[in-house]
C-alpha cells in the first residue's frame, strides 16, 4: 500500500478510547479504485511516534490470515474533527521496531486476559 493509499483514510470516529478501538473501523480508499474496510487494532506510541494498528478485512467483516497493516499516525491536536493522517513506513528497520512492539503490546493483551481469568 502506498503513502497515497494510507492518506485516503476515512476515519468513522474522533478519539477513540482503549475500550471502543476493537469495534472501531476504517475505510481505506487504494490507489486500485478499491476499498478496504479495517478494524483499528490499537495506536502504538513507539520512539515518540504514534503507529495505527488496521487488521484488513473481507466483505463478510472477518479476517481469515492474521495480517495486520502498520502506518505511522498523526491527528491535529488543535482540531480534532480533522481526519487523521497515516503514512506508510517504507524502511525496514522502522518497520521492525513497530512490528516488535506491536508483538509486545499482544503478550501484553494475553496476560491481562488470563490475569483476568484467574
Amino acid at each position: 500500500m502506498s503513502k497515497k493509499e494510507a492518506d485516503q483514510l476515512n476515519k468513522q470516529e474522533n478519539t477513540p478510547s482503549e475500550e471502543t478501538m476493537e469495534e472501531m473501523t476504517v475505510t481505506l480508499d487504494l490507489d486500485d479504485g478499491t476499498s478496504v474496510n479495517c478494524a483499528i487494532v490499537t495506536i502504538l506510541n513507539v520512539r515518540d511516534q504514534d503507529y495505527i494498528v488496521l487488521l484488513p478485512l473481507e466483505e463478510d467483516g472477518e479476517n481469515q490470515d492474521g495480517m495486520v497493516w502498520f502506518y505511522r499516525y498523526y491527528e491535529n491536536e488543535n482540531d480534532p474533527n480533522e481526519e487523521p493522517v497515516l503514512e506508510y513506513i517504507e524502511d525496514d528497520e522502522e518497520y521492525e521496531i513497530v512490528a516488535d512492539a506491536f508483538d509486545e503490546y499482544l503478550d501484553n493483551v494475553e496476560f491481562d486476559e488470563l490475569m483476568d481469568e484467574a
